[in-house]
Formats: C-alpha cells, structure tokens, sequence
C-alpha cells in the first residue's frame, strides 16, 4: 500500500508531512511524548467533562428552562453523545493527532472543512473555560466573598500554571480533584433521593415554573432546542482524541478512553439530575436552579459549604484540564502551518516538561481577560458550535472506510454508515431549531474564517495547513 500519509498534497488532499524550510525547527515536524495509558487518559478526559461544575453551573441553565424535564433531555444528548462517540472512537484511532477534529476532518474530507471544524472547536474551547471559571465564585461563597471576574481570572491564571507542568503530573492532579467532585455529586444524588417530594413519573410530565411562578408546560420544542446545550453537557468526552499524540497505544486506546469518559459521565451528570428534579421543594425551587441552597436544605450549612468547596474545586479542575486541551490545539494548528510562519514557530515550542508552553500562555491569559467580558450569549453560541462541530465529524466518519484507510487496523464503529447518517440528521435539525442570533454570531464567524482560507492558506497550500501525523502512527509501505 502506498503511503498516502507521506506523499506531497494534490489539489485540495490533505498533507501531514511538513514542508522543512518552513518548519519551526530543523529536525521537521515535532510530536508530544507518549506519556499516558487509558486510566490516566480517563481521568484527565474525566475532569475536563468535569461532572460536578456541568452538574452545578450548566445544568441550572436547563433547570431553568426544561424544569423536570431537564434530565430526560440529558438523556436524550447522551444517547446521541454515543453516536458521537462511536464517530470519535474511530476517526481517533485512525488519525491519532493532537489536532483532534480537524486534524482527523481534514485528512478525511479535506483541509476546508477541516480549518472551519478546527474554527469551531477554536471557539468552543476559548469561550467555556473563562465561562466555567466564573461560576467559582458562587460556590466560594460559604467561605470567602469575591466577584466573579475575578475568581474566574484566578482560577484561568492557575490552570495555566498547572498547563505548563508534565502531563502525567497532571493527571494525578486532576485525578485526586475528581475523586472530590464524583464524592459532591454523590452526596447530592443521596440527599435528593432522601428527600424526594413527587414520584418518578414527574421525569416524564414537563413542567417549568413561569415567570409569575405558576407552573406551566414544557414543549417538544424546548427539548429539541435544549439538545444544543444537553450535548454540551457530556461534551468533553472528545478531549480524550486531543491527548491521543499523548496516550500509549492510541490504535486500541483511544476508543477505550472515549467511550469510557462518556458513560461514566453520563452517570455521574445524569443520576443527581434526577436526584434533584424529585427532591426539588417546589417547581420553583427547581426553576431556579438554585442548587446550593436546596443542598443546604437537605442537609445542614457544613455539608452545603463541603459541597461547595468540592465544586469550587472541580471547576479549578476543569480549568486545567480545558487550558491542557486547548493549548494542544494551538500547538497542533501551529506544527501543521495554519498561522504566519512567526505564529507557528512560537505556537508550536517546547517547554522542559514537554508541553507546549507558549500555546499553553495563548490559551489561558486571554481565557483570563475574557472573565471580565459579558458572556451571556456565549453559551447559545457554545451549543451552536458543539452541534457544528459534531456535524462535520459525522460527516468525515461516513469517508473513514474508503481508500488507504479501509483496511486499516483500528477500532470500527457497529452499525456503519446507520450511525453517523442518522446523527447528521439529527444535528441538522437540532441546528435549524437554534436561535438565530446564535446562528448568526456563529455563521459570521465561519464566514471569516473561510475568508482568511481563500486569502492565506489556500493559496499556500503547499506549505500550510499540513496535518502531521506522529511517525509511530503512519499507515505503513506495502
């Protein structure tokens, strides 16, 4: 078999060799260190789905608006998160590449999509972190009284201190972390079962408290818009691709990882969910997500201030492992020449523990600006980039088995192409039922984006935007 991984690009075909005149260093294309197996690669993936913070910030969100129909919508994304997953499962085992989606989009479908997917996790992954981090300051509270922006700016400065350590350091750090924040949504699913005021069936009667108070009904509508933000819940499953230039053995332990992260998450999300949909006094209480003080409630101050201590620290948690993600991205855009040659050679150094540190800065110190920044169509704008996102991968799975690809060992998705068919119509009209200022911001931003491919990369294709494969994953020489 030819070696399609290392021949010359033609026409739109995707490169992953690097052109070395233009390469950052002289030695050519430079790959992390394989560090990691599938526990340290769970728990890292783990904590950046980071079910307490999910649990206790995003979902209080869908509270709000779902009522006590917020988890079957979470069940709903997650079932379909296992479409995603299976997707992810495969195209990461195929094209292990700290580049993720669009390092595996681009070899698959070619290098536009993959810039615009890689455009979309790009906002995905500077927007959520600094949103994350705010949310620090609730769960401070208890303890000590300090404003939101700034809480999130501490929590972003730390993350990217941590960022710049080994990875395996990391994930003993992460791990211990998430240890404390599976304990806190423990203790709440426990008090909410123990103090259950309706019955089971309420988890399939939607009712949400309006804005006098009264109860209403919850509509199909509200369920299919809230699936944007439902598959964003479970959404960090995809970090375990990220980290699979990193993991050992990516050919078998990708699929392990990814599909591991996502049912532990599910359950450790969906289970306290349901916890406090039946424990909830009130369908106003649960309305307003006020989830702090239904814990007090329950329980006592000191168990309502240990709670929140651990979800303070799940969110601290959640910053880290988002600034590690995130910088590898950078990085991967960088190696593969998305930039100016200057960007890339910064975005794609070394530091002494073998992460990339300037890419690590570049994430987290903006991430810290962006605290002080008014935030609040951003989740709208998250849910439409996630769904986008997941949209192109679906579409670069159905192209995974053609070609040199396939026959390829590596792990294969039951039910193909039933399953990424499906998921492309489901996300499409997930998409059309989006608002449209969300589209729009998000339409906009892909506009641009196209722009500067038609104006820059494009004419420079022979030299940029080159996704580099690490040597030890290339398909073989006949």
């Amino acid at each position: 078999m030819t070696d399609i991984l290392s021949q010359p690009p033609t026409g739109d075909r995707t490169a992953v060799t690097t052109d070395a005149a233009d390469a950052p260093g002289q030695d050519g294309p430079k790959t992390l260190k394989r560090s990691i197996g599938v526990v340290g690669g769970t728990l890292l993936t783990l904590s950046c789905v980071t079910p307490a913070s999910t649990l206790f910030v995003v979902v209080p969100d869908l509270f709000a608006d779902l009522g006590t129909f917020t988890a079957l919508t979470i069940a709903i994304g997650s079932v379909l998160c296992i479409a995603v997953a299976f997707c992810y499962s495969e195209l990461g085992t195929l094209i292990p590449s700290a580049g993720g989606e669009y390092a595996m989009v681009s070899t698959l479908t070619g290098r536009l999509a993959g810039w615009l997917v890689f455009v979309l996790s790009l906002l995905v992954v500077m927007i959520v972190p600094p949103v994350i981090a705010m949310g620090t300051a609730d769960y401070l509270a208890p303890v000590v009284q300090i404003p939101a922006p700034i809480a999130g700016a501490a929590v972003m400065l730390l993350a990217t201190l941590a960022g710049l350590l080994d990875l395996r350091a990391n994930a003993w750090i992460t791990g211990i972390f998430l240890v404390l924040e599976v304990v806190a949504a423990g203790v709440v699913a426990v008090l909410g079962f123990a103090h259950a005021e309706r019955g089971g069936s309420a988890l399939l009667h939607g009712t949400v408290a309006g804005p006098t108070g009264a109860p209403g009904p919850v509509t199909a509508l509200l369920i299919v818009s809230g699936l944007a933000i439902a598959l964003f819940v479970t959404q960090g499953f995809s970090t375990a691709v990220y980290l699979s230039e990193e993991l050992e053995n990516p050919r078998r332990n990708v699929a392990r990882t990814v599909l591991a992260t996502l049912a532990i998450s599910a359950a450790v999300i969906l289970v306290p969910v349901i916890a406090i949909t039946l424990g909830a006094p009130s369908i106003e209480a649960l309305t307003s997500g006020d989830l702090s003080t239904m814990v007090t409630a329950w329980s006592n101050s000191a168990v309502g201030t240990f709670v929140s201590l651990c979800v303070a620290l799940a969110i601290i948690n959640a910053g880290i492992v988002m600034v590690i993600q995130n910088s590898r991205v950078l990085f991967a855009s960088a190696r593969d020449k998305a930039w100016p040659r200057p960007v890339n050679e910064g975005l794609s150094r070394l530091g002494r523990f073998g992460s990339p540190w300037v890419a690590t800065l570049v994430v987290g110190l903006p991430g810290a600006a962006l605290c002080f920044v008014n935030l609040d169509t951003l989740y709208g704008v998250t849910g439409v980039s996630v769904s986008g996102m997941y949209l192109l991968v679906a579409i670069a799975a159905l192209a995974a088995r053609r070609g040199a690809h396939k026959n390829t060992a590596a792990w294969r998705m039951p039910l193909w192409p039933a399953v990424p068919l499906l998921l492309i119509v489901v996300l499409v009209y997930i998409l059309s039922q989006q608002e449209m200022q969300y589209l729009l911001w998000t339409g906009g931003i892909m506009a641009a984006a196209t722009l500067y491919w038609a104006l820059y990369l494009r004419p420079r294709q022979d030299t940029h935007w080159l996704v580099t494969l690490p040597e030890d994953t290339r398909l073989p020489e006949a």
